[in-house]
């Protein structure tokens, strides 16, 4: 590995530390139906956004719910200390197509319908409203 390579790898390795984040791939849903899950609690305080999630319709949102338990925990294990109310933010979450599974469906004359199994990969941020 060269220098710059180096030093550009060790301030990427520094600034993850001051970030808290979780990410989940490989998520077995379509990136479209994930997307309307993470734009309802895009920038929304903690505590509000899990309320939400915990009563949407959708089945994406369990996945999501479970991401940002996890990107909560995160910021409390680097911190050292638990979450208090209000003080953790969605800052930033974002929705990355998957690998796609390709299948076939038996159709009518002996012709094949193609079917594309679709996944995501999910990244979530959060951050304290002093951080700002």
């Amino acid at each position: 590995m060269g220098a710059r390579k180096r030093l550009t790898a060790e301030k990427r390795k520094e600034a993850k530390k001051t970030q808290y984040f979780a990410k989940l791939r490989g998520c077995p849903s379509s990136p479209r139906k994930m997307r309307y899950v993470v734009d309802m609690i895009r920038g929304m305080e903690v505590n509000r956004a899990l309320g939400v999630l915990r009563f949407s319709k959708k089945a994406a949102s369990e996945n999501v719910e479970q991401l940002l338990r996890s990107a909560i925990a995160n910021w409390e294990a680097k911190n050292d200390r638990k979450a208090e109310d209000g003080e953790l933010y969605v800052s930033r979450v974002f929705v990355d197509e998957g690998v796609t599974m390709k299948r076939m469906r038996p159709a009518p004359q002996g012709r094949g319908y193609r079917i594309r199994k679709r996944s995501n990969h999910v990244t979530l941020f959060v951050d304290t409203k002093t951080n700002d």
